[in-house]
């Protein structure tokens, strides 16, 4: 990701754009026909928002990464005639309604509940408040990506006055907006819904009370402590109240002119409801699509509150940023498990398509995830090991750092080292970290039965024959030799280049399995080049005699 810079305009890059049916231009279009026939405001507006109630969570940064590449997309498609801004909206003033589950000091914490975020201690002790320390986090976050935003926060548009207008337009408007909301509630909650929550001047909590009397005029409302049974009247004006959600969101698109957000599938109904309260604010709702849900390895949503899936930090100790913007870019319509079974295979296919990107014709080139995720410039890098194969090797040299498994490297890949590919050194350090958390504490082994034994004492032997530096297509069609003459492994639904039979995916299995205790691996012949014949050998030697499943 980087900072918003000149988009490349040349001729080839146009015509592409024109045809492009990647789903960042298709998006981007929305935009280009909504203004179709009038003028562009002075800014178009891409929103997203942030409910900080909670850490912020991979999904917070798909929607800021996903709405990034909708906007180089109509840069380019609009020539980059146009100013945009990206606004990334905190609803910093919204009631705490429950204390998360991964944050410290969560008694003190229950103690606020109903505040403001903004208003609530920060349980960590670092910054002013919760909301302010959940802010920092995502601007840190959003920071390390580079991305070019603008960040906003309630607290600081209610306090200024920014919302003011709005607010008393839905004052005005109060009989056509709960006309709007209360069709989409629950019987028991319409009794004591509100689009407009005061704050209570003592207390300080956001309350959920119906409003007894509305005073455009003098821009009031007047409500009922049900506790105390005090009657108070209180301004809509400089943050003396705050929107119910729904209400709210319609406030910002009608009062910032947003033209673009996207929001998650569950949202597919609220957008509906706050699209019709913004046009009764005198707004245009924005262009948008609904994305699928990330899910943790157990199916379920994942939650700021609990905590579940992959944090930010935690994708980041283990993979490169841009494997993470490759895997938001990919199919965004489609539910995606977040948990860390995903992260080797996206750190391979970001540097595949990386590879293949020079090779394109500009079609192809903008269809490419690369072209998005780097705003149209990627980079030339070379990566002679693939992160798969460089965990198996880690896994089978037991490698604690990084000289051991450069050792392996640089007798492969003649004249590679950290110094002429740093990338690769950074996927190293990588690889090490991921295997030691996850790969080694799920490692099983298991002892080759007497099948197996044979056919690995003879796969040793048909790797001792092979001349010196054979490569891993040598190395690969050796074993393919081995397991053909061998029942167990002849697959008849395949055919060998010879016309017997082919060989199983059982015989690759079983390699993994006995001889780096995994369930899958790399491609046997690339494995074996990279680790080294002879070593391979003696990890042979190690699992007939018993010793690694020892």
């Amino acid at each position: 990701m980087t900072r918003l810079n000149a988009v490349d305009l040349s001729p080839e890059i146009l015509a592409a754009a024109a045809e492009s049916k990647a789903w960042p231009f298709e998006e981007a279009r929305k935009i280009i026909e909504r203004y179709k026939g009038r003028d562009y405001p002075e800014t178009v507006l891409f929103e997203t928002g942030y409910g900080p109630s909670g850490l912020p969570h991979i999904g917070t940064f798909g929607e800021v990464a996903r709405t990034s590449m909708v906007r180089h997309a109509f840069r380019v498609l609009t020539e980059d005639k146009v100013n945009t801004k990206l606004l990334c909206f905190s609803d910093d003033v919204d009631g705490m309604r429950k204390v998360p589950e991964n944050v410290p000091n969560r008694d003190m914490m229950a103690q606020h509940m109903g505040k403001p975020l903004t208003r609530v201690p920060d349980p960590f002790g670092k910054y002013e408040s919760f909301g302010h320390h959940n802010n920092a986090m995502l601007r840190r976050f959003l920071d390390t990506f580079g991305f070019d935003y603008e960040f906003a926060s309630a607290l600081d548009y209610y306090t200024s006055g920014r919302f003011d207008d709005g607010l008393v337009r839905m004052l005005e408007q109060y009989d056509k907006v709960m006309a709007v909301m209360l069709p989409t509630l629950r019987e028991e909650r319409r009794k004591t819904y509100a689009p407009i929550l005061p704050i209570h001047p003592e207390t300080g909590v956001v309350m959920q009370v119906p409003i007894d009397e509305v005073h455009p005029e003098r821009a009031t409302v007047v409500w009922t402590d049900p506790d105390t049974g005090k009657r108070w009247e209180t301004s809509v004006k400089a943050g003396g109240c705050k929107a119910q959600w729904k209400p709210d969101w319609a406030l910002r698109w009608a009062v910032l002119g947003v033209d673009y957000e996207m929001s998650g599938k569950d949202h597919i109904d609220n957008v509906k409801t706050s699209g019709k309260i913004c046009r009764i604010l005198g707004g245009t709702p924005p262009e948008g699509f609904n994305y699928e849900l990330f899910l943790d390895e157990k199916g379920e949503k994942i939650s700021k509150s609990k905590g579940n899936g992959i944090t930010i930090d935690q994708w980041l100790t283990y993979a490169p940023t841009e494997s993470l913007g490759l895997y938001m870019f990919q199919r965004p319509k489609q539910a995606k498990k977040l948990y860390f079974d995903v992260i080797p295979k996206a750190v391979d296919e970001y540097y595949s398509f990386l590879s293949a990107y020079p090779r394109q014709d500009w079609k192809e080139r903008l269809g490419n995830p690369v072209w998005h995720i780097h705003d149209g410039n990627p980079p030339a890098i070379d990566l002679p090991v693939p992160f798969a194969l460089l965990l198996n090797l880690v896994s089978a040299s037991n490698a604690q750092n990084k000289d051991v498994l450069w050792g392996f490297i640089s007798r492969y890949a003649a004249g590679v080292t950290p110094e002429t590919h740093p990338e690769l050194d950074r996927l190293v350090g990588y690889a090490i970290r991921y295997f030691d958390d996850f790969v080694k504490p799920a490692k099983q082994y298991r002892v080759p039965d007497e099948v197996e034994r044979d056919a690995l004492a003879k796969l040793s032997a048909a790797m001792a024959a092979l001349p010196a530096g054979a490569n891993s297509e040598v190395i690969q069609n050796a074993s393919l030799n081995v397991a053909r003459k061998i029942e167990r492994y002849q697959d008849h639904a395949k055919q060998s280049p010879e016309g017997g039979p082919g060989v199983s995916v059982a015989f690759f299995q079983m390699i993994y399995q006995v001889l780096i205790g995994q369930e899958r691996g790399p491609r046997f012949g690339s494995f074996a080049a990279l680790y080294g014949v002879e070593e391979t050998r003696a990890l042979i030697e190690k699992a007939i005699a018993g010793k690694l499943a020892a």
